[in-house]
């Protein structure tokens, strides 16, 4: 009896230093988490409620601003259409690109290093001044592309000046810097064991087949992990849609020039750039604050969505 009355206060002192020293470990990622993005959350929350300009005290309006943006904002409907609208198409083709591109340079003999290298030199190059470049080839007066099109007897679009080719013409951006991908998904291929391939091929197994019960069920963690990454990148898209619409634009850009996102016809708007005009150009930050959470949960559904379909599908197979 002695005993134990002696040895449950050390346990009580040893498992009290355990959970410390766990506490103590995982203290660099709470403190990130809390301020980089709990802090954050909670206070877009707060000021989505509130009217607040940045210059005098916030004040409680209720649901004003939620009103505003779903019901009143003309901007909201043709911004979250062109995010949805990117989001499907960039990220698909994304992850179809890469891959095709990856098993190309993976089944090259020789040069592989030079075509990978060629690939990925473009995802170096910085976003703002790819997108320069990308709409000076693409100009439809002076653009060489449209140059070498009509030489060839073919009717070129207008690309960022055509709001039915500027969203395209984004994803072509898109796709031009998909060395990122790449370099991803060869690292998942070549980590395919060759037994499997070898064994199927002794079963008289063709490429599609090989590559259908083969390749793809030992790379499908990695294209989740590609789709759900570019799905959250997507939602965030901001920088290649206004630098590409206000050079396409052809406004000269100064000091403190005001220009509105989306040329053409908003036709490349997307949330992030209707949060940004209107909780710094506009100082409507509450309503900017309901966008930001809108954004917030349309991504978190879709990538919910996305893992459970993924968690559905690995027990099917089991």
């Amino acid at each position: 009896m002695a005993t134990t009355t002696t040895t449950a206060p050390a346990l009580r002192r040893k498992r009290l230093r355990e959970r410390l020293r766990t506490l103590g470990f995982l203290s660099p990622w709470l403190v990130g988490f809390t301020v980089f993005f709990g802090y954050p959350l909670v206070a877009t929350v707060y000021f989505s409620f509130m009217h607040y300009n940045q210059i005098k005290a916030p004040t409680f309006v209720g649901l004003r601003n939620w009103r505003y943006v779903l019901e009143q904002m003309p901007l909201f409907g043709p911004a979250l259409w062109n995010t949805l609208w990117l989001v499907v198409v960039m990220v698909a083709l994304r992850v179809v690109f890469g891959l095709g591109i990856g098993l190309l340079i993976t089944k090259i003999k020789s040069g592989a290093g030079f075509f990978r290298t060629a690939f990925y030199l473009p995802y170096l190059a910085p976003p703002v001044a790819a997108t320069v470049a990308f709409v000076f080839l693409l100009n439809p007066g002076t653009g060489p592309v449209n140059d070498m099109l009509g030489k060839v007897g073919i009717d070129a679009p207008n690309w960022f000046n055509d709001p039915a080719w500027a969203k395209p013409s984004l994803v072509l951006l898109s796709l031009w810097g998909i060395g990122d991908l790449m370099v991803i998904f060869m690292a998942a291929l070549l980590d395919v064991p060759k037994e499997q391939y070898e064994a199927a091929e002794l079963d008289g197994a063709g490429a599609f087949t090989k590559f259908r019960y083969v390749t793809w069920p030992s790379i499908t963690p990695i294209v989740m992990f590609a789709v759900v990454t570019g799905v959250v990148q997507t939602m965030q898209y901001y920088t290649q849609a206004l630098v590409a619409g206000k050079l396409a634009s052809g406004v000269s850009i100064g000091p403190g020039t005001v220009i509105e996102p989306g040329y053409p016809d908003h036709s490349t708007l997307t949330v992030p750039q209707l949060v940004y005009s209107l909780g710094f150009q506009n100082f409507n930050t509450g309503a900017a604050c309901v966008l930001s959470l809108v954004l917030f949960a349309i991504a978190m559904a879709v990538t919910t969505l996305l893992m459970r379909r993924r968690a559905g599908l690995l027990s099917a197979d089991d």
